[in-house]
């Protein structure tokens, strides 16, 4: 990530990071080894628990703040509207239900001049559905499965054995299916420009 960013952004000591989705906070941590103090928030707590485990250097230094949080929270709005010069999301826009809402509310966390870096498998393509993640070999390297009729392909899912977490995981990913076209369509009506 930290490659396509620098190419647009100074990155170094005084940048402030802002990952939403962080998982394990393994994103972020190229650029705290470049002096930025970053934000790192994720909805699920038990990966802020293996963040915290991960980068508990990074933490006891106060190079990284880690929070399992709904970013749309009024006190989390209050507290980090217009801090960011970088928010960062890999991997994670398919999964937002509501893009047309939740891209533009993004700008409130950007300083003058920020930018957002969105990095996400667009729906058409091979593994647009994230089908990889499941744990049956057959179901995870079968392509295109993901765009066959919701019940045919959840049906596949159920019928080759996957746990309910991660039928449920790709079946919000079918309800949201971001396209390049569509992406490109929210940033330009977000006032954002590519």
């Amino acid at each position: 990530v930290l490659p396509f960013i620098e190419k647009t952004h100074d990155i170094g000591p005084g940048t402030a990071v802002f990952e939403v989705g962080t998982a394990e906070g393994g994103v972020l941590l190229p650029f705290m080894e470049r002096g930025c103090t970053c934000l790192g928030v994720d909805l699920a707590p038990e990966r802020i628990e293996l963040a915290k485990g991960f980068l508990a250097n990074e933490l006891a230094a106060g190079k990284v703040e880690l929070r399992c949080q709904n970013i749309y929270d009024a006190d989390f709005l209050a507290t980090f509207s217009g801090k960011f010069d970088i928010i960062i999301l890999k991997d994670v826009i398919e999964h937002v239900p509501e893009q047309e809402k939740f891209v533009p509310y993004l700008k409130n966390f950007l300083k003058p001049g920020g930018q957002i870096f969105f990095g996400f498998p667009p729906w058409y393509m091979p593994f647009g559905g994230h089908q990889q993640v499941c744990r049956k070999k057959w179901v995870s390297v079968l392509p295109w499965y993901h765009i066959l009729p919701r019940p045919l392909y959840k049906g596949i899912l159920k019928m080759a054995g996957e746990h309910d977490n991660i039928v449920n995981e790709l079946m919000e990913i079918v309800d949201t299916q971001i396209t390049i076209e569509r992406f490109e369509k929210i940033v330009k009506q977000s006032g954002l420009k590519v």
